[in-house]
């Protein structure tokens, strides 16, 4: 199946009907969103992965009671960084510079000049452009989620700070943005399950410069 089709196929499922996705299949999804391109190759995101049926239970609440929260097999929590740090920063060079084999000076300037440009700003501009960082990730795991055949709802509709305090996402330095519950729609009870998929006309959404 191609992207497109996948795409097709997919929709922003309401009732899911409960069906564990293979962990093979889950593992997949988050593996797409690890390699997604990040600005810099930062990657200021974390991916938290929650199966507990409690944990979820208190998710849903927090999430506006969506059911797709506590039917969902896997809860993806996509979490930015709150700040940019010199201590962060300077450690995904490092481990860059580990796993291509080169010396820290090779790229040291570029290391200098990037984190002068983020630690001069505040920390809701860092956490912003960061969770943009998340949304490149939180798009592509949906895409790859839908070439696997397994649903994925992206949900903004929950209260963040509720949900970074019951995860404890401050201690960790990080800030939640979007969840990504991923199942199996229920095809019994779903009212958008047969709904015909609608966009914009391409001639409305493209705009051209020629």
């Amino acid at each position: 199946m191609s992207l497109l089709d996948a795409l097709k196929w997919r929709y922003a499922a309401k009732k899911m009907n409960g069906e564990k996705v293979q962990q093979e299949k889950v593992d997949q999804i988050i593996e797409a969103a690890r390699l997604a391109p990040t600005s810099s190759g930062l990657q200021p995101f974390n991916v938290i992965v929650v199966t507990n049926p409690e944990l979820k239970a208190k998710i849903q609440t927090i999430a506006f009671g969506q059911s797709q929260v506590a039917d969902a097999s896997h809860l993806l929590v996509f979490a930015a960084w709150d700040k940019y740090t010199e201590e962060r920063i300077r450690s995904v060079f490092a481990n860059t510079n580990t796993e291509r084999g080169i010396p820290a000076e090779t790229i040291s300037d570029y290391e200098v000049q990037l984190t002068g440009n983020y630690t001069t700003k505040s920390a809701e501009e860092n956490y912003a452009h960061a969770a943009r960082q998340a949304y490149i990730a939180f798009g592509i795991a949906i895409a790859e989620a839908a070439l696997l055949k397994v649903d994925a709802t992206p949900m903004e509709g929950f209260n963040p700070a509720e949900l970074d305090a019951l995860l404890g996402l401050g201690e960790r330095g990080l800030r939640s943005v979007t969840l990504l519950p991923l199942g199996y729609r229920d095809e019994a009870n779903d009212w958008l399950v047969n709904l015909k998929k609608v966009r914009k006309p391409s001639k409305e959404f493209i705009i051209e410069f020629n």
